[in-house]
């Protein structure tokens, strides 16, 4: 038998293998999307990725933004809280309000929300800041599960007028910190890693 013909059947190996493999990793992530496992897969190297540095998401210098300051219209934006109960952005008035928009189905979103419990619980008990989770959820059931299966303890809330444009973005998630004067100084679009000291220290300088 000739070279020639040996590595064409060595190539064909090869490429047979190649394919079997691909077919196998198809096969694989076609079970997860089918199962719903995927999110999870996708939520799990989203975590491993922020909290070891590989997604620029560590916050460690603050970029404040000179943002618009929020108007009376953007006030009267209604909200329901996850219990039910109606609010509006006017209630938050006056207070250093931390914004966070997301959804349950987001894996970005769900892989930094322990970063935002975090902070949550480290800034929960100052009397002049304020969190706004604001779910965009179709279905509100999704996210009640989601926050009551984690426990969760920070509130969150769905809205129930039309997004203030100020808040406006096509990216999930999105946050925004608004002062006590109204005016959006921080937007990040995408992940982050919101349990940092200096964005929880900077934070309570805002609030004081």
């Amino acid at each position: 038998m000739s070279k020639d013909h040996n590595k064409t059947q060595d190539g064909k190996s090869g490429l047979n293998k190649s394919l079997l493999q691909w077919l196998g990793i198809g096969a694989v992530i076609g079970i997860l999307w089918v199962t719903g496992l995927h999110t999870h897969v996708i939520v799990g190297m989203q975590k491993a990725m922020l909290y070891t540095g590989l997604f620029n998401a560590q916050i460690v210098d603050i970029e404040t933004a000179d943002g618009p300051f929020l108007t009376d219209a953007d006030y009267n934006f209604s909200m329901v809280t996850g219990e039910g109960n109606p609010v509006s952005l006017g209630d938050f008035k006056g207070n250093v309000t931390f914004v966070n928009v997301w959804a349950s189905w987001c894996p970005p979103c769900v892989a930094e929300m322990p970063t935002i419990e975090s902070l949550y619980s480290q800034v929960s008990d100052h009397d002049n800041i304020r969190f706004v989770m604001l779910s965009v959820d179709q279905e509100r059931k999704d996210a009640r599960d989601f926050m009551n299966n984690r426990g969760y303890r920070m509130p969150y809330q769905f809205p129930a007028s039309s997004m203030p444009n100020a808040f406006n973005s096509s990216v999930l998630p999105t946050t925004y910190v608004v002062s006590k004067e109204g005016q959006i100084v921080y937007k990040k679009e995408g992940i982050a890693d919101y349990s940092s000291p200096a964005f929880r220290d900077w934070l309570i300088e805002l609030a004081e």
